[in-house]
């Protein structure tokens, strides 16, 4: 897979974690240094910030409504005491701690970007 080669979200979580790898690539542009190939990596992280916002987006959305969900899986497992009844609460809990762990992992994804950006738009300042 090219490094540069912007993927949306899903096919980036399927290709794996690129986490701490953004820099090492943001320093091989800057140190080539011609201004329109900040600009082009300018805009793709710009497209790819795009795309993991609008992740976010929904990861929120889904969380909310897994959340209820999960609330009223547990207020139904405390009332009747059935097995059947827990087990749809622990799916539902587990559901909604993945949908977290992959929230906080668009967030860290969002913060790199934000940052790989700052350094970009720094660069083509000075240039």
């Amino acid at each position: 897979m090219h490094s540069d080669r912007l993927l949306p979200p899903t096919e980036a979580r399927r290709a794996g974690p690129r986490w701490g790898q953004g820099s090492r690539r943001l320093d091989a542009v800057l140190s080539a240094g011609s201004r329109p190939q900040v600009e082009r990596r300018l805009r793709r992280v710009g497209d790819q910030l795009r795309a993991y916002r609008d992740d976010l987006r929904v990861t929120e959305e889904q969380l909310r409504q897994l959340s209820d969900e999960a609330d009223d899986a547990r207020l139904r497992a405390l009332v009747s005491e059935t097995p059947l009844a827990e087990k749809e609460h622990r799916r539902a809990s587990r559901h909604v701690e993945k949908l977290r762990a992959h929230r906080e992992k668009v967030l860290q994804r969002i913060h790199d970007l934000e940052a790989q950006q700052d350094e970009l738009l720094d660069r083509l300042g000075s240039t």
